[in-house]
């Protein structure tokens, strides 16, 4: 019993180890993920380069993977460009067996208290982060020692060696290395319970080594439990990555059966069970990847047959919102948060300034089927405010969020208001022309309504401008300041008819509170401190009047 218990301790380590190193990565660059991704992945060597060195750094294929699923599900990545960081993360994975045959465990005490002391002392809260990585990799090394210790006495046992000895078989191997994987939801913690096997004197590599190449299959249940009620291109991600691991699978088995193989890997340290371990787990996922890098674009091809995409559907005026994946090994839920919220912000910004230019239509040429559209424009301006608000809420309370990424997501929340009030002016200037429908406007009326049109669309060319959408705002301001005194002029001279002067008065403010509020929208967006421009409203700019 005490073996179990000190067994289940060290895993609980290794896990928790992991998933801070995890945290400490999210919480460091999760918002600038995106733009890193765009940047590496457009070559296949990149990409692999890129998903090996995230998952060094985390330990964790399995979160690389999530992340990944989490992206594509998202559209932040195309299934062409996943495949390439997929395998990249089946390489980075085999460093902490690597790790673990060095006997860096010695010294995991010291890499623990280092990260610990960074977090509680350090000012600065990338030091923290980084310190919350280190101490996540001691914590994870604590874990193997642990596992390690808790398994000498097992040497002794004959019902587990002989238990063990079964391992050999390769069916039974495999299915035993997936099952085992599956559970934990981790190849590099059940690598290194092999390992600790090894070190124990249990197992050999002639024992392990179908056991293995089972563990790599039976990492894929994190993705695949992450991919469940995700996009079908996510999916097609998760088919990705099991069809890697199942053909790598199959090769490796087939050439260790008919091949010397395992012995030559032994050869290499004769004396080191556990590297020769971490060896063959390189091996595997190296030889992997090199065998597969021609065929890439044929995994992705595979999956889409499998798994074919369905068309793309909007529902209730909404584009994205993907829910996050199921997952408590999400890397890079901050990315996506800031992608998901933007990208509806600017939906939402052109469905209601689709408003505003339709209203001013309706003051010169009113239409009823225009009023119509308006209406159904408004219901879905509400439905988008609240769909994004409840995404919001949820998103800010993501564990690790990055200071930058709370920041901008609050500064969505406030901007929704602004663009719901904006969408309920233009409501009303179609309202106002409804009741002047039968008067005929003046051409000097017309040509005041076109002149505010155009500088409150002006207004969400300058969304990001906060100067120039100020300096629009204010000659708005003196422009409508002259145009009623005219208007008191041409009452009293009886030029205006008063039902005609409270209407435009009414129109000028209405079109006021609409730049009122862009204003309001480009000052949340210009103290958000991270990169938004790439989602921006893709217009050129108006030059300042």
């Amino acid at each position: 019993m005490e073996i179990v218990i000190n067994l289940m301790g060290g895993l609980a380590l290794f896990l928790y180890g992991m998933q801070m190193m995890s945290g400490g990565l999210e919480a460091a660059a999760g918002d600038r993920m995106k733009s890193i991704l765009e940047k590496l992945t457009t070559n296949r060597f990149v990409g692999i380069l890129l998903g090996c060195v995230v998952t060094m750094i985390i330990q964790s294929s399995s979160a690389t993977t999530v992340m990944v699923v989490g992206f594509v599900n998202a559209q932040m990545m195309t299934l062409r460009q996943a495949v390439w960081v997929i395998m990249g993360a089946n390489i980075g994975t085999t460093i902490t067996g690597q790790l673990i045959a060095l006997d860096i465990g010695a010294i995991a005490p010291l890499i623990a208290f280092l990260g610990v002391a960074m977090v509680l002392f350090l000012k600065g809260e990338t030091k923290r982060q980084i310190g919350e990585i280190i101490a996540g990799l001691g914590i994870l090394f604590l874990g193997m020692n642990m596992m390690s210790s808790a398994m000498v006495p097992l040497r002794h046992s004959d019902a587990f060696i002989n238990m063990v000895s079964s391992f050999s078989n390769p069916l039974i191997g495999i299915l035993v290395g997936a099952g085992f994987t599956a559970l934990i939801q981790s190849s590099s913690a059940s690598v290194g319970v092999m390992q600790a096997l090894a070190l124990s004197g249990i197992v050999d590599l002639h024992t392990a080594v179908y056991v293995l190449f089972g563990q790599n299959i039976g990492t894929c249940i994190t993705a695949v439990l992450a991919s469940i009620g995700a996009s079908r291109e996510a999916k097609q991600t998760t088919i990705i990555h099991l069809s890697f691991n199942i053909i790598g699978t199959i090769i490796f088995t087939l050439i260790c059966m008919s091949t010397p193989l395992t012995d030559w890997v032994i050869s290499w340290t004769p004396t080191n069970a556990p590297k020769q371990i971490a060896n063959m787990h390189t091996l595997f996922n190296v030889c992997t990847t090199i065998l597969l890098i021609p065929f890439g674009y044929k995994l992705a091809d595979f999956a889409e047959k499998i798994l074919p995409s369905e068309p793309e559907k909007k529902k209730d005026g909404l584009l994205y919102l993907q829910p996050l994946p199921k997952s408590n090994k999400l890397i890079g839920a901050n990315a996506i948060n800031v992608y998901q919220v933007s990208d509806e912000i600017i939906h939402m910004m052109d469905v209601a300034y689709e408003n505003v230019q339709d209203a001013s239509k309706q003051l010169i040429s009113y239409s009823s089927d225009r009023c119509d559209l308006i209406l159904d424009r408004e219901k879905q301006v509400n439905k988008l405010n609240e769909a994004i608000s409840e995404y919001i809420t949820t998103a800010i309370s993501t564990p690790n969020i990055n200071a930058n990424v709370s920041q901008a997501l609050g500064a969505f929340y406030l901007s929704l208001v602004h663009l719901e009030r904006i969408s309920d002016y233009s409501v009303n200037i179609s309202k106002q022309a409804q009741k002047q429908a039968e008067n005929k406007l003046s051409t000097k009326d017309l040509d005041m309504i076109l002149h505010m049109s155009e500088m409150t669309m002006h207004s969400k060319d300058y969304i990001y401008d906060l100067d120039a959408i100020k300096q629009n705002t204010k000659k708005l301001h003196s422009l409508i300041h002259l145009w009623r005194k005219e208007q008191i002029e041409e009452i009293k001279d009886n030029a205006m008819d008063s039902e005609t002067g409270i209407m435009m008065s009414r129109v000028f403010n209405d079109f006021l509170r609409i730049n009122d509020h862009a204003e309001d929208i480009a000052e949340q967006f210009d103290s958000i401190e991270i990169n938004l421009h790439e989602n921006e409203i893709e217009q050129e700019p108006v030059p300042a009047q």
